[in-house]
């Protein structure tokens, strides 16, 4: 039996890869991994840092999302499921909590008169309003203790970064958040 060396330690785990274009799929690989280590890192980051800055920390991410999601428009549970990739069941109890609270509520649905579309309060936009300006606060003071050049690089990549969440997006909604098929 052939005696197979190791393969070199790499502290992330990914195992050089071998053959044509090798080199270009690790390269690809390797900086796919470092994007989705970043976003995570930051998402962590923003989570974690607007829980000591702002009074509402046992509001969720998931909640606060719905809430960005109903910004725009009232919509039925099943399409807010759609649009966070969430099971319809999980997002019923997420606008129950929100309900309680106080910041949706629950309108007729003109085109359907067997269900309901869940709207934003007034509590629930000031809630949201007050929960962005907080993550913009941070966000700038943040990006001000970067260096300028750091600072230039980080605004530079938005554009492509914005592409990106696009492209990974469902491909049967806009970027505006519209069902295209409808």
């Amino acid at each position: 039996m052939p005696h197979l060396s190791p393969q070199p330690h790499d502290p992330s785990g990914h195992r050089p890869a071998a053959g044509p274009g090798a080199p270009e799929a690790a390269g690809t690989a390797e900086r796919a991994q470092r994007l989705t280590d970043v976003v995570t890192r930051l998402r962590r980051a923003l989570r974690s840092s607007i829980r000591t800055d702002y009074p509402w920390e046992s509001l969720p991410m998931a909640q606060v999302e719905l809430l960005q999601t109903l910004a725009a428009a009232p919509l039925r549970v099943g399409e807010l499921a759609a649009r966070q990739r969430l099971a319809p069941n999980t997002v019923s109890g997420l606008v129950g909590k929100l309900l309680e609270a106080g910041f949706v509520d629950r309108q007729a649905d003109p085109g359907d008169r067997r269900t309901a579309r869940i709207a934003l309060t007034e509590a629930g936009h000031r809630q949201l309003t007050d929960w962005q300006r907080a993550h913009e606060r941070r966000m700038a003071a943040a990006l001000s203790s970067l260096s300028p050049a750091d600072r230039d690089l980080v605004l530079q990549a938005l554009p492509g970064l914005e592409r990106l969440a696009e492209a990974l997006g469902d491909p049967g909604e806009d970027p505006a958040g519209r069902d295209a098929h409808g």
